[in-house]
């Protein structure tokens, strides 16, 4: 059974996809930029800024779904300057327990939708 998740404390989605999707007890969190939801506006001051916006919306999908980020199996993070991973990592480590951490990929890419520095996707599977 699929059902199609949508909180208005995330940014509505920028194509013809939705915010997440939970089919069988795991949640596929669509990958997330910087807007802000409250205006729709990107939050691009610093990387940390915009990576810490990209964390937030994550955690508002999850919490629709009653789960956190101790629920998270796998993040799928892009980046369009590898330079900045260090930075992007510092602010991703505020959000996960190092001993519970997901399995994660990163990865540069030419461009991101909007032009935005970092995209984070996640997959979460519901506690028992």
């Amino acid at each position: 059974m699929k059902k199609i998740v949508i909180t208005n404390n995330a940014p509505a989605p920028v194509g013809p996809y939705n915010q997440a999707i939970m089919a069988n007890g795991v949640l596929y969190v669509s990958g997330q930029i910087a807007i802000n939801p409250a205006n729709g506006e990107l939050e691009m001051g610093s990387i940390e800024e915009e990576t810490h916006q990209v964390m937030k919306n994550l955690n508002a999908i999850l919490t629709e779904n009653n789960m956190s980020f101790e629920d998270v199996v796998k993040c799928t993070v892009f980046v369009s300057d590898m330079g900045n991973y260090a930075r992007i990592n510092q602010v991703y480590a505020e959000y996960f327990n190092e001993e519970t951490a997901p399995a994660r990929a990163l990865v540069e890419v030419a461009n991101l939708p909007k032009y935005v520095n970092v995209e984070i996707s996640c997959i979460a599977v519901e506690s028992k």
